[in-house]
């Protein structure tokens, strides 16, 4: 069985805010498909119809058990893991409509960093620092106890709906400070350089240019 990507959107308070969205009471969910997966130091293209590309730098949870119905503490435990995540987004597709899909799968714009396990990483409610640079200049700064919805909860709301197996990647969020909502709206263009660093997880790099597929 194939594994499968999840994403939340809008799941940090402050994200939520500059966006001009309430704080959800529900997780926003959508997939992301594997092929649009990357490894550090790979080159993310732009697509032709987008004036750029913006950047989402992310914390990507692994399961690494069978989940049905769980609780959020059996969901929780259920973690094999953590790694650094860069959720690129093609703006313009993605605003054409309330569907994320096309604007969230662009080719290589989900490169994800080493996996590091959980006993290593500890719980993410104690804390991590997450950082986003554009050619060393720092964009986004925040805490991953900024969360609304922390792993368990989000995982143990998944499994209630659809069976979760090991392999699977929830990608959790990311904080305030995107390129779309500044004035003027910055995006990624060929030749930037974007950095994720979270604590314990290291730095995942990503170039932003090449062609496609």
């Amino acid at each position: 069985m194939s594994a499968r990507v999840l994403c939340v959107g809008l799941n940090y308070r402050a994200h939520a805010s500059e966006g001009g969205f309430v704080v959800p009471q529900q997780p926003t969910l959508f997939g992301r498909f594997t092929a649009s997966l990357s490894v550090a130091g790979v080159a993310a293209p732009i697509p032709a119809n987008e004036p750029g590309l913006d950047w989402e730098g992310e914390i990507a949870a692994y399961v690494g058990a069978r989940l049905v119905d769980a609780d959020a503490e059996t969901a929780r435990r259920a973690v094999l893991g953590y790694s650094t995540f860069l959720d690129l987004t093609a703006r313009t597709a993605q605003k054409l409509s309330s569907q994320w899909t096309l604007g969230k799968n662009g080719d290589r714009s989900g490169p994800l960093g080493p996996l590091v396990t959980a006993d290593e990483v500890g719980d993410l409610r104690d804390g991590l620092r997450l950082q986003t640079r554009v050619n060393g200049i720092t964009v986004q700064d925040a805490n991953t106890q900024d969360m609304i919805f922390e792993v368990g909860e989000l995982l143990s709301l998944i499994s209630r709906t659809l069976t979760l197996h090991p392999g699977d990647v929830i990608a959790t969020g990311t904080p305030e400070g995107v390129g779309y909502v500044r004035n003027p709206p910055w995006f990624l263009v060929d030749g930037d350089v974007v950095e994720v660093e979270v604590d314990k997880l290291g730095v995942l790099r990503t170039p932003i240019g090449g062609t496609r597929p």
